[in-house]
């Protein structure tokens, strides 16, 4: 390259998003399935907000911290499917640098909030089993409200250092991102510098979060089912660990895929690159399709109201 060539780059007004590479003769089938699940996820979710919203009985703990969840599945999504559908029906490539870096930000600010939200969901179902009698009084709405900004503050804090790190480097090999949206060490990848830095800080954000997140909620559920099993009858024990059902459900669709993709990126480097991007986008987009529907057929306060939300409309 060029010092010509090479001076382009070193601060790029924009980055060129690829897409997937190698699949590029399959984007309009590609598209199809990621357009359903999208729109899947937008309905289910702002179903999800509104049948709480109109329904003076569902304001309680869990359904404010099923709401939030909500919120944050919603701008999961949305921060990547449009601009990959973009891609895939309109060639659209080019990405603002800054546009980038935000996107990049937020997409892992949402990850690290939604991964805050199922400890803080952990918490209602230990609180009601475990201590049942003082639910109302622990949980109360004040809480409730203070647990969530601190889920935000803490998503916003953690992940901040990945645009500022980011925004320093030099860029002067490419602006061309093997990617469809800004993941972090996609980007980063294309300085021309010692990145280990954003490399090393990347590690400890998906150790310390999932791992001290996953720690919350296995020693929330130790300490669920130890009161289950102290249950006096089988149908008692099965109707209580119901309540959990769905809560566990959510938590697998979002942990097995999240870490399976972040460390297949990181580590597998004999995986092709269009199987680790499709991933990625399994784990930004299932778990935001599959979380209204999971706890709308699981949750039988939420079932009834959408029944009868859909059963009004039709008299």
């Amino acid at each position: 390259m060029s010092d010509s060539n090479t001076s382009d780059f070193t601060n790029p007004s924009t980055f060129i998003l690829l897409g997937i590479p190698g699949l590029e003769a399959a984007y309009v089938w590609i598209s199809i399935p990621f357009c359903t699940m999208y729109a899947i996820a937008i309905l289910g979710n702002f179903t999800t907000l509104l049948i709480v919203k109109r329904e003076p009985s569902l304001h309680g703990p869990m359904y404010y911290f099923l709401c939030m969840l909500a919120v944050t599945d919603l701008a999961l999504c949305t921060c990547t499917i449009p601009k990959m559908l973009s891609i895939f029906w309109l060639n659209s490539r080019e990405i603002d640098f800054s546009a980038c870096l935000t996107q990049m930000y937020f997409i892992h600010c949402f990850s690290v909030m939604e991964s805050g939200i199922f400890v803080a969901m952990a918490f209602d179902p230990y609180v009601a089993i475990c201590n049942p009698l003082r639910h109302s009084t622990i949980l109360t709405n004040r809480m409730v409200a203070k647990i969530g900004l601190a889920v935000v503050l803490h998503g916003g804090m953690i992940i901040l250092p990945y645009s500022l790190l980011a925004r320093q480097w030099p860029y002067c090999r490419t602006n061309i991102i093997p990617h469809s949206y800004c993941e972090h060490m996609a980007v980063v990848k294309l300085a021309c510098a010692d990145i280990r830095v954003s490399s090393y800080y990347g590690l400890f954000v998906i150790f310390s979060v999932t791992g001290v997140d996953v720690l919350f909620i296995a020693m929330s559920y130790i300490q669920i089912l130890r009161a289950i099993f102290s249950l006096p009858t089988k149908d008692a024990r099965l109707k209580t660990f119901g309540t959990c059902a769905s809560h566990l459900c959510a938590i697998l669709a979002f942990y097995i895929p999240g870490l399976f993709s972040l460390l297949t990126y990181r580590f597998g480097h004999n995986v092709p690159l269009h199987f680790h991007i499709l991933m990625a986008k399994v784990y930004l987009l299932v778990p935001p399709m599959l979380n209204p529907i999971i706890y709308g057929m699981r949750t039988k306060q939420i079932r009834d109201r959408l029944l009868h939300l859909f059963t009004h409309k039709g008299t």
